[in-house]
């Protein structure tokens, strides 16, 4: 009779458990869904300033086509590296995105080219999945965690971090410092959509940060045949194994420092000069002198 009554018990057990496989395995679909050949339309319009005599910048528009390769397939761990195509001929490793599964391990950028190895408690990431963002040489940009959700025919994420300047202003302005990120990754019955809801901050040591403007954006991935990256893909399959030795080369850097502060340039050359030049057989060793340079 006891064990009549462990039944139902056993039997909620298992479908809670069933359940939460479940909405991990329509996670790990979605964050893989947005791997492939897509045409890509990047939209921003400043949209509201608490100062008046502000002068909004103008609108920006661009478009490229992009291949978004399946790096590292992992039950907890899921990386996609994007490569630009250019004119169809040219290939240009571009950004890189890593979602890691209830991962208790961050970095948040402060300012100056300096981020912060932040931990936080199992708690607080339980079923979240963090985004990790790097750049074109696989130093960081920005990261955050947060819930997929699945409701009524919707699959997205959305999350807000402090990053760096984006490149579009990297170069071209220095009246703000800090860009705080409002991403939404939603897919889309198209491809998928990062959609961004922005303030770009003045953010000086002992003060409150001072908002100068804020910024939506649109980034639309529209997929298109395979064929079209193809040249992509014969690049990466050409170049790849360097960038696997890269990877680990941070990861360690990111396990050995509680901050991570980079120099802008190392005789007169950016980081990603050094590391696009180097071949398949370059070693770690050669790799991390290379980190090693530019890490104050």
């Amino acid at each position: 009779m006891k064990q009549l009554a462990l039944l139902p018990l056993l039997f909620l057990a298992f479908s809670l458990q069933m359940n939460a496989q479940t909405k991990k395995e329509k996670d790990q679909n979605a964050i893989k869904d947005m791997c492939g050949c897509y045409e890509i339309k990047f939209k921003y319009a400043e949209t509201f300033s608490p100062d008046i005599a502000y002068e909004k910048a103008y609108d920006y528009r661009a478009h490229a086509l992009e291949w978004a390769e399946l790096v590292t397939d992992k039950d907890n761990k899921i990386g996609i590296q994007h490569l630009l195509v250019v004119n169809d001929t040219m290939v240009i490793k571009h950004w890189r995105q890593d979602w890691e599964f209830e991962n208790k391990s961050l970095f948040t950028y402060k300012a100056k080219n300096t981020w912060d190895v932040k931990h936080v408690t199992e708690d607080e990431v339980k079923g979240q999945w963090s985004q990790k963002v790097y750049q074109v040489d696989d130093s960081p940009r920005y990261s955050s965690s947060a819930t997929w959700v699945h409701v009524d025919g919707k699959r997205f994420w959305e999350n807000k971090t402090d990053a760096p300047l984006p490149r579009r202003e990297y170069s071209k302005r220095d009246d703000y410092n800090i860009l705080v990120r409002g991403n939404r990754v939603q897919l889309k019955d198209y491809g998928w959509l990062h959609e961004q809801d922005n303030d770009k901050v003045i953010r000086t040591k002992g003060e409150e940060d001072e908002l100068l403007v804020q910024e939506k954006g649109y980034n639309i991935y529209t997929k298109v045949a395979d064929e079209k990256c193809k040249v992509a893909k014969a690049w990466w399959k050409k170049n790849n194994k360097v960038w696997v030795k890269v990877r680990k080369e941070w990861d360690k850097v990111f396990a050995e420092n509680t901050e991570v502060k980079l120099k802008e340039k190392v005789d007169g050359k950016k980081l990603y000069e050094y590391l696009f030049a180097l071949k398949n057989n370059a070693t770690s060793k050669d790799i991390r002198t290379i980190i090693n340079k530019f890490l104050n």
